[in-house]
């Protein structure tokens, strides 16, 4: 029988696409708040005895997580044989150990509560800094698809003559296989310390990529400051207006405003959380991550 695929507010578009690439049904689902806050739930299409998945992007969290803990346990309330969430931006992953006495290690506590109330999880780019996977903290089958082949694929598609360039000698990696599947070179900025606080940065053989397109790329861009602080080194070398390219748009405050006032060609993100920049699907990646976890 075919899953049935529902969408908390906000995520119809990725959801519709999941929808019709696993040739699944689509649940109809009614998401509403009291005029005191409080979330009222109801599940319009019946569910009993079958598997249902849910999509829901998880950015701004605090404000979702009850609705989605509500429909999971109403879904199996009501029949459903299993829950699935598709969670195409997944978040509490960067406070993964107690950096001072009395911090709260968040990342454990929500894949506890997500881990009680779903069967499996499939997620986009999880910062995984200090964990080797998601199994360390969620106790249900949690697959994390990766991005960087679409953006690949996309600068190899859009961009003309690409140098990919990282921030830091921490970004290499995920620069490199950026490049690498781009079939587009790649280098990352050096800095030279003079003093305390004098610190020269700048683009390393910078006469060899002065008829290159630079281009950023990051998995999360939240306040976009390193985006920024790199453009401007871009600048400064004299190479062309660099394309900025993020899977996760996080773009908290003005940080998109911020980074569009300097001096970019354009700035792409993935659409793992919705947002004008969004050029790059992932529906089709979340999709192979359903079946691997459903096979």
């Amino acid at each position: 029988m075919r899953p049935i695929i529902f969408a908390l507010p906000g995520n119809e578009k990725i959801s519709g696409e999941v929808s019709n690439l696993l040739d699944a049904e689509t649940g109809d689902v009614t998401v509403r708040q009291f005029p005191d806050g409080e979330s009222y739930i109801r599940i319009n299409s019946p569910v009993e005895g079958r598997e249902i998945i849910l999509v829901a992007t998880l950015d701004h969290p605090d404000d979702k997580l009850l609705q989605l803990i509500f429909f999971a346990d109403l879904a199996k309330e009501l029949g459903a044989v299993k829950v699935g969430l598709v969670a195409p931006y997944l978040a509490y992953m960067r406070q993964d150990r107690r950096f001072n006495p009395g911090e709260a290690v968040t990342s454990t506590y929500f894949a506890q509560i997500i881990s009680a109330h779903v069967d499996w999880l499939a997620t986009v780019d999880p910062h995984l800094h200090r964990r080797s996977s998601l199994a360390e903290i969620y106790s249900v089958p949690a697959g994390a698809l990766h991005a960087a082949p679409l953006i690949s694929a996309w600068i190899k598609e859009f961009v003309p003559d690409p140098l990919l360039i990282g921030p830091d000698s921490e970004s290499e990696q995920w620069v490199a296989a950026v490049a690498g599947a781009a079939n587009a070179p790649f280098t990352v900025l050096t800095k030279i310390r003079h003093g305390d606080r004098d610190v020269e940065v700048s683009v390393p053989d910078v006469e060899r990529w002065k008829n290159r397109t630079p281009v950023l790329v990051d998995d999360i861009i939240s306040t976009a400051r390193t985006m920024i602080e790199t453009v401007g080194h871009i600048e400064a070398a004299k190479l062309r207006p660099p394309v900025c390219v993020g899977v996760h748009a996080v773009f908290a405050g003005r940080a998109y405003e911020e980074l569009q006032a300097t001096r970019v060609d354009k700035i792409v993100t993935c659409d793992t959380i919705p947002h004008a920049s969004n050029a790059i699907s992932t529906a089709a990646l979340l999709v192979s991550g359903v079946l691997e976890l459903n096979g």
